[in-house]
């Protein structure tokens, strides 16, 4: 379904693809699709959700998502474990949901401490139940173009260029950064959307040359404000995956356009404000389209979510099947 026309954050500056519309409108269908298939509460779909020590940024995270959860009808959990709990013992924990069959979604909030290994503990998750779409098995039907759970991250933007009319076939997409949540299994989708797809990394040379071909720029490499308006081409559409926090005024000074005062306001009342791995304030005068920091991908991200717990709670019962 197409959204209203994106809006504009200045005068002759790049339309805003926000995810709060998009976002709303998935966790609205999956609520529907919950009402339909499973009437009574406690019958419905169920998440568990885990997480290790008092990280705030992971609490927040796994707090966003055990309320949206509520908002759509899924049942839910949260295993709160202390910092100095064992891999084995976060192992064991794992098996137990693995074997309940009134858990139908798992997701282990990464990062996690130093001292245990993340692979061994995505292996460890029913690929079934991989509802942050991790675990190698879904990993590789996904580069084989095979039915899978996905990455919540990249499905989620695939769905933001649908529902905006934005069709990735035939561009020129350029994915910064490869890791395995984000830049991986975007590069799979948007090549099995037909775009032709070039990844970039720290070991690029030339990257400016790069970027500056795309039509489609998604930038997720952790670096505050990094992708300047240089980076892009005029009129491309750029997807800001980044998250980062910024504390400094000085540097706000140089990321932020209209909305630097209140960005001032926000690091001087909590101490940050949040900014993307694309300094905005360059790109709008470049970019036709830009997702916003916050109020874009993150969103998308958690109810994308919401839809894999629904399709594994689904595939459990024999509702339906995996589509790609």
């Amino acid at each position: 379904m197409m959204q209203s026309e994106p809006k504009t954050s200045e005068p002759n500056h790049a339309l805003l693809l926000e995810g709060g519309p998009v976002a709303a409108q998935i966790k609205q269908e999956v609520a529907l699709e919950i009402k339909v298939h499973w009437p009574g509460e406690e019958l419905a779909p169920a998440l568990a959700a885990v997480r290790i020590g008092n990280d705030p940024a992971s609490e927040v995270y796994v707090r966003n998502k055990i309320r949206a959860c509520h908002e759509v009808g899924i049942r839910s959990e949260h295993h709160s474990l202390a910092t100095e709990t064992s891999e084995s013992s976060l192992l064991e924990l794992v098996t137990s949901l693995n074997q309940r069959d009134d858990i139908d979604g798992i997701l282990v909030q990464l990062p996690l401490p130093n001292d245990i290994d993340e692979a061994r503990v995505i292996e460890a998750i029913d690929p079934a139940k991989d509802v942050d779409g991790f675990h190698p098995m879904n990993v590789g039907k996904l580069s084989q173009c095979r039915a899978a759970l996905i990455p919540c991250t990249p499905a989620g933007i695939m769905e933001l260029l649908k529902r905006n009319g934005i069709d990735p076939r035939g561009l020129n997409a350029c994915i910064v950064g490869r890791s395995q949540i984000v830049g991986r299994p975007m590069a799979q989708l948007l090549l099995q959307a037909d775009a032709t797809v070039t990844i970039c990394h720290s070991r690029t040379s030339n990257l400016r040359d790069v970027t500056r071909q795309a039509d489609l720029l998604v930038v997720a490499i952790g670096r505050s404000g990094f992708i300047r308006g240089e980076h892009i081409k005029p009129g491309a559409t750029v997807i800001d995956v980044g998250m980062n926090k910024i504390t400094d005024p000085e540097a706000a000074q140089t990321l932020f356009g209209a909305d630097l005062r209140q960005r001032l306001d926000a690091i001087a009342r909590r101490g940050y404000t949040l900014v993307g791995d694309v300094n905005q304030r360059d790109a709008m005068s470049v970019a036709g389209r830009i997702t916003p920091v916050p109020g874009g991908v993150g969103l998308l991200t958690v109810a994308m979510l919401m839809r894999n717990t629904l399709i594994a709670a689904k595939m459990r019962r024999g509702l339906s099947q995996l589509s790609t």
